[in-house]
């Protein structure tokens, strides 16, 4: 089975059903009755006990709303698993529910599905090949992408009213409908103030000693509300590198919303959609098989940093230090990749202009221009 897993409103059930022979919906009552008979009235719906040419492929929507989704899902597959292409998708709230415990362990490949990127402006492939070769992104794609941001209704209408306004109403999906079907915490106002807090803090650092007070809960409290909207999606954790992971584990992470496009200040924003399009790379090349990547920082007690190092089967691949228009080499950038021994080490500045030239045919630390270095991710 293909678990697909990712933020409210990026477009699962959309791209799931373009290549679906079969939908069943949870949220429709004549279906949920089907589902509710068990696998075999499903297979005999679908027609699996008949001879095909090919297995079908099901698309299963919202099934984690079923208290005991895992066990329909479980029998569904050791029974008629040959029979078809079982693909499961839902809400956000699906990689949650998943984490819940192992009962489908061995049944499933997770594929996390991430907003709109430059790369996929350009593409509708998957490459053989992690990096791709450089191409020129037209200039009111990009435009979209930085100001409507990549989930694909603001990024494709292009309305600044309509994007103000999904904005608010994805909020309040988080807060109101997802947060108390997946928790049990009685003070959810304390954990709306929490998201509007993160809101305001993309591209910083997270002093969990600094927000408990502010929140007025303990200090094992906000670390787990915060791992538990980062499952929610509303944002992501990168957290910094050293080759001693408890250490790692100890410092402070840096928090990234999912979404850039409300976010004021310029810097914070550039920050964030390069990090977006960076855990969209990490995450896709893990989940097609090319290897272990992770997306962490870099900072020492100097107070040098860098604001992203990809980790490529444990050891550092790339570096990569954001600016809105500084073209200055860092030179925490050039220290770095001497510390880390790197491959790469780029400067990626957003306002710089396209030019065409493959990023990583160099070793040395490069300024590149966003819309290059962009194109030759996911």
């Amino acid at each position: 089975m293909a678990l697909v897993s990712g933020p409210r409103q990026v477009g699962k059930t959309t791209t799931c059903r373009a290549v679906a022979d079969s939908y069943l919906n949870w949220d429709n009552m004549d279906e949920r009755r089907l589902m509710l008979k068990g696998p075999a009235a499903m297979a005999t719906a679908l027609g699996l006990d008949q001879l095909q040419q090919q297995p079908p492929v099901v698309v299963l929507d919202e099934l984690h709303k079923h208290t005991k989704w895992k066990v329909l899902l479980k029998g569904l597959f050791d029974t008629y698993g040959d029979r078809a292409k079982w693909i499961v998708t839902g809400s956000s709230r699906l990689d949650v529910f998943r984490r819940g415990g192992d009962s489908l362990m061995g049944r499933y490949l997770l594929y996390r599905v991430h907003p709109w990127s430059v790369a996929e402006c350009l593409h509708s492939d998957i490459s053989d090949k992690i990096i791709r070769p450089p191409s020129p992104i037209q200039e009111e794609d990009w435009n979209a992408l930085c100001l409507h941001g990549g989930f694909p209704e603001p990024f494709l209408k292009r309305d600044p009213r309509f994007t103000n306004r999904w904005r608010t109403l994805r909020h309040e999906q988080l807060s109101k409908e997802d947060l108390r079907e997946v928790t049990r915490v009685q003070d959810l106002g304390a954990i709306e103030v929490l998201m509007l807090l993160l809101q305001e803090r993309s591209a910083q650092q997270l002093v969990y000693s600094n927000l408990a007070p502010e929140i007025g809960v303990a200090l094992d409290t906000i670390r787990r509300w915060i791992d538990l909207l980062g499952r929610l999606h509303l944002g992501f954790l990168v957290r910094p590198w050293f080759k001693n992971v408890t250490k790692s584990l100890r410092k402070e992470p840096k928090w990234f919303l999912r979404d850039w496009s409300g976010i004021a200040d310029e810097g914070a924003k550039a920050e964030t959609l390069v990090a977006c399009h960076l855990l969209k790379a990490v995450e896709g090349w893990t989940d097609l098989g090319h290897g272990r990547f992770e997306l962490r920082y870099l900072r020492d007690k100097l107070k040098r940093e860098v604001d992203f190092v990809v980790v490529r089967d444990g050891k550092p691949w790339f570096l990569v230090e954001v600016k809105k228009t500084d073209v200055n080499l860092s030179p925490s950038l050039i220290h770095y990749q001497t510390a880390t021994g790197a491959e790469h080490a780029f400067q990626v500045v957003l306002d710089l202009p396209y030019v065409q030239a493959n990023c990583f045919a160099h070793r040395k630390p490069l300024v590149v221009p966003a819309k290059t270095f962009l194109s030759q991710l996911l």
